[in-house]
């Protein structure tokens, strides 16, 4: 084979000048009906037309299988090198990870460059001679749909490892079964330079593939890439199975819909981690710790304080409100002011809460963040068996003497909601009421798990707070502790990953936009002040006398 020079093609064979022509083994677009306008009303469902109305450079879709993402994409590729330059027109590059695919998405484009850019068009089937970088050539069979206004479409039918030389949009679909999609993403990375896009799509393959590591990073504020999710439910829910019936020429009906959907899901037997990989776009993990003990405690220092740990026995709800309240002052006074002392007024402070009454404990993280951006837990407080009444007064002791506050978040769930609400009314909008579902924690807990791998956190040294984080699992895809986790704690008592999700929480208020503030008041958080707390106007009945410092700081 000759070689010519890199970036090159050979003088390629017009297939055809109309899409009906084309040869019987490049699909039409899966056999598109003829007279389908794609900008008809209805015809895009809702989440295709969400993926093309985000006009960022730089967008991924995780996806479940036969979503139609695909199909949008070719669309807005074809309205994209139809335009002139003037209307941001450029060239645009498929990259599928099968010849079969690339031929698919021309197939999509010609109807489309027919139907909406009514204009005529070739089709032509090419070799791209792409140059490697140690000086070998690879050929790469293409198809090209040139337009009329001087840009093209070029589908590639396999993975190029150099692509530096193209300009334009790139579209990389089922980037998860690329041999190394960070090579390519690292080629076309200079196309935003001079105005170029990049568009990620797949479903996914296993939580540890490249394309699910970008995802995570992206979730973690580590690059910029705006994230869709669409899964073959969201497509369903879409009307999926109404064109599918439309193309078949069958009636649509809702139990019709049902069955269609669970025979599709009843194929995969067993296999339900695979089901959910290419159905829910949730990727198949090897069921396993998030992270490692090495990583954890590379993030612990010992000079932060040692956990205070505050537990009552079972009887202890037991006695007289004043008796209950006198204790509670004591170990407020005594144990934790000292701590709360010490913390660096010039610092803003963050806490995060996991609620438990009986059974597991409540935790109560503390971050300071450093000027260096690294969230160090001054203080982490653990309370057993304490009564909702006195953990509503060491929460608002703790709280009230935090320098700078700007901001809680707390869980809501069950009994927690109680002491969710109650941190609201007090400190107000900087504090969030967090349900910890399955959402929550697939948005927030792979930039918790980020942040011990750029080590922007540190623990004190504890062994409860190593298991803790030990058991972060990933759970049907998402990273949480498992349900059944259970642990004995160094004192003996059950533990169900107390101080793992208080940090997440504490990371998730540390990361939202706040308005920091401190204040002093004359009102008695102490012995006798204490005795209001059980429902009259207690502790916020006078808030005079008080100064604030006002900081407003943006997202980090």
């Amino acid at each position: 084979m000759v070689e010519l020079p890199k970036g090159q093609w050979t003088d390629p064979p017009v297939l055809a000048r109309n899409p009906e022509e084309l040869p019987d083994d490049l699909p039409r677009g899966a056999e598109i009906p003829e007279d389908l306008d794609p900008l008809a009303e209805g015809v895009l469902m809702a989440h295709q037309a969400s993926w093309i109305a985000d006009e960022s450079d730089l967008k991924i879709c995780e996806k479940g299988r036969r979503t139609g993402v695909t199909f949008a994409e070719a669309l807005d590729c074809t309205l994209i090198a139809a335009a002139q330059r003037s209307a941001g027109g450029q060239n645009v590059f498929y990259i599928g990870d099968t010849k079969p695919k690339g031929r698919e998405f021309i197939g999509y484009a010609a109807h489309f460059a027919k139907v909406v850019a009514k204009e005529m068009l070739t089709i032509e089937d090419g070799i791209f001679f792409d140059q490697k970088a140690d000086g070998s050539t690879q050929a790469i069979s293409s198809f090209i749909i040139r337009f009329a206004s001087g840009f093209r479409i070029e589908a590639l039918s396999s993975r190029p490892e150099n692509i530096r030389g193209l300009q334009g949009t790139v579209v990389i679909d089922e980037a998860a079964f690329h041999r190394d999609v960070r090579n390519v993403l690292d080629a076309v990375n200079a196309l935003l330079i001079w105005g170029g896009r990049i568009r990620v799509i797949s479903s996914h393959n296993g939580v540890s593939s490249p394309f699910n590591e970008l995802i995570k990073e992206a979730r973690a504020g580590k690059n910029p890439f705006s994230i869709h999710t669409y899964s073959f439910g969201d497509a369903v829910r879409n009307g999926l199975y109404k064109r599918v019936c439309l193309i078949k020429g069958e009636d649509w009906t809702q139990e019709k819909e049902d069955k269609w959907e669970a025979q599709i899901r009843a194929s995969y037997g067993t296999r339900t981690a695979k089901m959910r990989q290419e159905l829910d776009a949730i990727p198949a993990e090897a069921e396993g710790a998030a992270m490692t003990r090495v990583l954890i405690e590379s993030c612990m220092s010992r000079d932060l304080p040692a956990v205070v740990r505050w537990d009552r026995p079972d009887d202890f709800k037991n006695l007289d409100d004043y008796e209950r309240e006198e204790q509670a002052s004591e170990f407020c006074e005594g144990i934790l002011k000292p701590l709360l002392d010490a913390l660096d007024s010039g610092r803003e402070h963050c806490f995060g809460e996991d609620f438990a009454r009986s059974g597991d404990k409540t935790a109560i993280v503390v971050f300071e963040i450093g000027a260096d951006l690294v969230r160090r837990a001054r203080l982490v407080v653990e309370l057993k068996n304490i009564p909702f009444d006195q953990q509503r007064d060491i929460l608002f002791f703790i709280g009230d003497h935090l320098p700078r506050l700007t901001g809680g978040a707390l869980d809501a769930r069950g009994n927690g909601q109680y002491l969710a609400e109650k941190a609201r009314q007090r400190w107000g909008e900087c504090i969030h009421e967090v349900m910890l579902s399955a959402k929550w924690y697939a948005t927030n807990m792979p930039a918790y798990i980020e942040a011990f791998g750029d080590k922007s956190l540190l623990f004190p040294y504890d062994a409860d707070i190593l298991a803790d984080h030990q058991a972060l699992a990933y759970v049907n895809g998402i990273i949480k502790v498992p349900d059944e986790h259970s642990s004995k704690g160094v004192d003996g008592y059950d533990r169900h990953g107390d101080a793992a999700p208080a940090g997440a929480l504490a990371w998730f208020a540390s990361c939202q936009e706040a308005l920091a503030y401190g204040y002093e008041t004359n009102r008695k958080i102490a012995g006798s002040g204490m005795a209001g707390h059980n429902g009259g106007p207690p502790l916020d009945e006078d808030r005079r006398g008080r100064s604030i410092d006002f900081t407003l700081r943006g997202s980090l």
